[in-house]
């Protein structure tokens, strides 16, 4: 189980993401009014809570949405976890479909530190079932 620490979204897409607290997940299209929602398999991103606080232990300082997630979880490793791998937060259901990405263009943490875990650490996911996720709610596995 993990919680949930941030719901961040972007109105355009190459921004920085901003934590809203809460938003509306659709099936097939990701979250509402985020720039990357859309029928395809990276509809949310996710990241580790605790990777994020490795990385600023390095001196990169960055906030929840920063690496263009859009939720940031503590309690789950999500890069271990196999393609598939379901998640349940309230009566929204969410299925793995990416482990990391290429990185095309050099962001602005890359630059300053040489390095950005999002590639690596950064999982997506497809949205199976709609409702609302919110700052502190619980989320599970389910295979």
């Amino acid at each position: 189980m993990g919680v949930i620490k941030a719901v961040c979204i972007s109105e355009t897409k190459g921004t920085q993401k901003q934590n809203v607290g809460c938003a509306k997940f659709i099936v097939n299209h990701g979250i509402e009014n985020d720039a990357h929602a859309g029928n395809w398999h990276r509809q949310v991103s996710l990241l580790s809570l605790e990777k994020i606080n490795e990385f600023n232990a390095k001196g990169a300082n960055v906030f929840n949405g920063a690496f263009g997630e859009n939720l940031v979880v503590e309690g789950i490793d999500f890069k271990i976890l196999p393609i598939g791998t379901r998640f349940k937060c309230n009566e929204v259901e969410l299925e793995l479909s990416q482990i990391g990405k290429e990185c095309h263009t050099k962001c602005q943490i890359y630059h300053k530190m040489g390095e950005c875990i999002m590639p690596i650490e950064g999982v997506f996911a497809k949205v199976l079932k709609d409702g609302e996720i919110k700052v502190n709610d619980e989320i599970h596995i389910l295979q």
